[in-house]
């Protein structure tokens, strides 16, 4: 299999980026997204890093895979906790270790001492990206996650 190469995510990789958050709703949660509230939303992130960064994997040109990261500031250890969010793989690429790259690439930077760790959330029922995270060393740890969005 070709390279993986991972990238930041650019503003001329907002449509499929909105393509791949719909998917990925749908897919995980029956959801479906709004495009005249997700494609500003992802627009807004790709313009304005405080909000949020994308990382794209590619393998030969192609968008395999993405991932956004938020910060968290953790005042028990003075830095910055990376928080993963919208995941997608491309169903042409699962299982050839996009996901695999893209954490790989957060870890080196947590590795470098610019951030504290990595946390995610995952949809309960979500039990096979569940079992991805696992092998890649990450645990369920000791925390609940909760919630209250406003309707």
């Amino acid at each position: 299999m070709s390279k993986i190469l991972i990238r930041k995510g650019l503003l001329s990789d907002l449509d499929t980026l909105v393509g791949f958050m719909i998917s990925m709703a749908k897919e995980t949660e029956n959801l479906d997204l709004e495009d005249t509230i997700l494609r500003p939303g992802i627009k807004a992130a790709l313009q304005d890093e405080q909000k949020g960064i994308y990382y794209i994997a590619e393998i030969d040109g192609q968008i395999a895979g993405s991932l956004m990261t938020t910060f968290e500031w953790s005042d028990w250890r003075n830095k910055w906790v990376l928080w993963v969010q919208s995941v997608y793989t491309h169903p042409d690429f699962r299982g050839k270790g996009v996901y695999k790259a893209l954490y790989e690439n957060l870890m080196q930077k947590v590795d470098k001492g610019e951030y504290a760790g990595i946390r995610l959330y995952v949809d309960k029922t979500n039990v096979s990206a569940q079992k991805v995270y696992e092998r890649l060393g990450m645990d369920g740890s000791h925390y609940y996650f909760y919630e209250w969005m406003k309707s």
